[in-house]
């Protein structure tokens, strides 16, 4: 039976698009490795591993072993006054991996929920501390956290995909996104704004929220590991907790197993998801620190107020204790920094491109950003003819492979990148 596209289009709602004019969709019916398979039959390289998710590629045969081994047990179970084995089991596995002093860990079923989460700990930590008043967020722009609202609130107020909401939104503090490049000379000026904001409101500013190194949806922006290590020492001087989303960068992506590990630091609060369960199941988690969830458990509700029904589902995470097994391995170290290698060589030759305005590499994410916004729907179609899955947004060409590609697939990326922006190839 064929996929009915013209049902979808009529009835069904695809991310960021409209119901009136939706974007065309390309019906995939099955996916192996790095590759995804049209219905047509026509093969296409995965250059998103979905939303940076699948970072071991799809169908892996010990992932499939593992959630296949879990579904003849149970597939879900209730985590209020139940616990199981593969949630054990993930946690001892995130709790070896992450920086030194997160010690608890809530398993959330988003990112955008890990999110809330974390700005909920912090929020009862404080009021447990005796320190009511401490009720705002400082964020970066140009940072993106999620859809949900209290994610939104700490997203981009103005060049954020959510500002149509933003008088419904709890209102933050945000500062300029760092204008200091990951391997530029660092700018001691860029920290002056969350100094200077600090020392005067700190008393009301319970944590500062940020991607740590790589702002995602806000622009693809990579900045110097030192602007990190300063906001973690100004963090500690005025007691404002850390809240570092890892959503998009754990497990590898940017050469390091966490981004915070490129500064050294640890934060009060870690959000993963995204590559945690391998990209099988949606899943998520927020970790903290002995004394940040020793406040919450004094705080005046008694305990952390947040529990999702499918919160610490046990195929998500056996499939995800089975990734964090293969990440434990550290193959993706050597494939990572051979990705990285390749993009660069292969990126470089961008730059001759009128069209584009800058081309950024970290680890294994390759960003091509150009002088306007492009057109979503006629690239993906030429991504497409190219045999290749590259999802474009507003002004970027960006790729985040699987950790698993080959070179010849990587190349086959960067050749269709190149040939978008009017290279011969």
């Amino acid at each position: 039976m064929s996929i009915d596209l013209a049902f979808d289009r009529q009835h069904i709602w695809h991310p960021y698009t409209s119901m009136l004019a939706p974007l065309p969709v390309y019906p995939v019916v099955s996916a192996q490795g790095c590759e995804l398979t049209l219905e047509n039959g026509q093969q296409l390289i995965d250059g998103t591993a979905s939303w940076w998710s699948a970072v071991h590629g799809y169908n892996h045969p010990l992932l499939n072993e593992a959630i296949t081994r879990q579904l003849s047990k149970m597939a879900h179970v209730m985590f209020g006054g139940i616990t199981h084995q593969p949630a054990v089991t993930l946690c001892q596995q995130l709790l070896a991996m992450v920086p030194a002093g997160l010690t608890k860990v809530f398993l959330a079923d988003s990112g955008s929920i890990a999110v809330e989460v974390a700005i909920k700990m912090a929020l009862q930590y404080w009021q447990a501390s005796d320190k009511p008043g401490k009720q705002k967020l400082i964020s970066l722009r140009k940072g993106y956290h999620g859809d949900t609202f209290a994610a939104m609130a700490v997203g981009d107020p103005e060049d954020g995909m959510h500002s149509m909401f933003s008088r419904m939104l709890p209102q933050h503090y945000f500062l300029p996104a760092p204008d200091c490049p990951f391997n530029a000379v660092f700018d001691a000026t860029s920290i002056a704004p969350l100094a200077n904001l600090l020392a005067a409101e700190h008393q009301q500013i319970a944590a500062l929220v940020l991607e740590p190194i790589v702002q995602g949806y806000g622009g693809m922006r990579f900045y110097h590991p030192e602007y990190l290590r300063q906001a973690r020492a100004l963090c500690d001087q005025y007691q404002v907790l850390l809240i570092a989303d890892e959503i998009a960068t754990g497990f590898g992506r940017t050469g390091r197993l966490f981004a915070c590990n490129h500064a050294n630091i640890s934060p009060d609060i870690l959000c993963v998801g995204k590559a945690l369960s391998g990209g099988y199941l949606t899943l998520a988690a927020t970790l903290c620190s002995d004394e940040v969830a020793r406040g919450i458990s004094l705080s005046e509700a008694g305990g952390l107020m947040h529990g999702p029904t499918f919160m610490a589902n046990p195929l998500a995470c056996a499939v995800a204790s089975a990734s964090l097994s293969l990440i434990a391995k550290g193959d993706w170290q050597q494939q990572v920094a051979a990705i990285e290698q390749q993009l660069n060589t292969e990126l470089a030759p961008c730059l001759a491109s009128a069209e584009v305005k800058n081309v950024r590499v970290l680890g294994a994410i390759g960003v091509l950003e150009m002088h306007q916004p492009v057109d979503v729907a006629r690239l993906q179609q030429r991504f497409v003819e190219l045999g290749v899955w590259i999802r474009p947004f507003n002004n970027l060409i960006y790729i985040m492979p699987p950790f698993i590609i080959s070179p010849a697939q990587l190349a086959q990326l960067t050749k269709a990148m190149r040939l978008v922006v009017g290279l011969t190839g």
